[in-house]
């Protein structure tokens, strides 16, 4: 038999439809955790880090309610999708209903304007715990960030239990964020585990995020295991792959079950090589929040 070189055509092209042109997100091989939930709730589906977990989330529940605050696309299999903006109270009530536990990957993500930074992620903080309060929501996997302790220098080696010292309104409003998981779970018995995201993307950027990196292979880890350890009350750690450049030790949240698999190591000479000088009388370069600590503050402005 001969063989013919015919061109692969995606089933969808030959049903009419155009090719989904966006790559198809890894999995892990092998799921994190055999617990599956009824249903578990991402928020912020269409961001950077919810549209990565979005198709890995679904092995760990029968259905995954997902959730932005604009028009993001149709429901795929096993899937809810719901429009929502955080700081509508009567939106994120009816968002929590029916949910096993939460996945709080919405809100602002980057330095911005104090409105919005307060709408987000502090206005719609509130009324997140708020609804999980009424529908006895008793575990919430939230996203804060590094940005919480960016003014420590990277040449210190801090942990969870080190006080806050934010580097913007951004970092601010995520330590706001971990003080009212504290609380709720003081007052009203809802267990959290506060995720202070380093930088999770395909690969490190630049020599600070040798340190800073988390793969998403490891972001699906940690999530999971914050999802699924037995007993966390109000944890705090730092999310980061197994780096050998470490500006956070997290042995003291050893309790949620994390355990990095992935490095930056095999990215470090990529890294040197785009950054091969660094000037250590930059802010940037001197503190661990990086080019964080020189952005801001800003707000919408006002008409005269």
């Amino acid at each position: 038999m001969t063989s013919r070189n015919v061109p692969m055509v995606p089933q969808a092209q030959r049903h009419g439809k155009p090719a989904d042109p966006r790559p198809k997100p890894a999995m892990l091989t092998t799921p994190a955790s055999p617990i599956r939930f009824r249903r578990l709730l991402l928020t912020g589906a269409a961001g950077n880090l919810g549209r990565e977990l979005r198709p890995r989330l679904k092995a760990y529940c029968d259905v995954l309610r997902v959730s932005h605050r604009r028009e993001f696309g149709a429901a795929g299999a096993g899937e809810e999708v719901v429009i929502a903006a955080l700081e509508d109270k009567s939106q994120v009530f009816k968002l929590l209903e029916g949910v096993d536990a939460v996945v709080h990957m919405g809100g602002v993500s980057t330095e911005q304007t104090w409105e919005a930074i307060l709408a987000g992620n502090i206005v719609g903080m509130v009324n997140l715990y708020e609804a999980a309060r009424h529908h006895k929501t008793r575990r919430i996997v939230f996203a804060s960030s590094n940005h919480v302790t960016g003014f420590y220098r990277q040449d210190e080696v801090i942990t969870p239990q080190h006080p806050p010292r934010p580097d913007g309104f951004y970092g601010l409003s995520k330590a706001f964020g971990e003080s009212l998981a504290q609380l709720y779970w003081d007052k009203h018995s809802i267990e959290t585990v506060s995720l202070r995201i380093g930088s999770s993307f395909a690969e490190p950027k630049d020599r600070r995020m040798l340190a800073t990196w988390m793969s998403f292979d490891d972001t699906e880890r940690l999530v999971v295991a914050a999802l699924t350890a037995p007993v966390v009350g109000h944890s705090v750690i730092y999310g980061m792959s197994d780096n050998a450049t470490v500006f956070w030790d997290n042995t003291s949240a050893r309790h949620v079950g994390y355990r990095p698999q992935d490095s930056s190591d095999k990215y470090r000479a990529a890294a040197e090589a785009r950054q091969p000088t660094i000037d250590a009388t930059q802010p940037a370069a001197k503190y661990q929040g990086g080019a964080f600590v020189t952005q801001g503050p800003f707000f919408e402005e006002t008409s005269k």
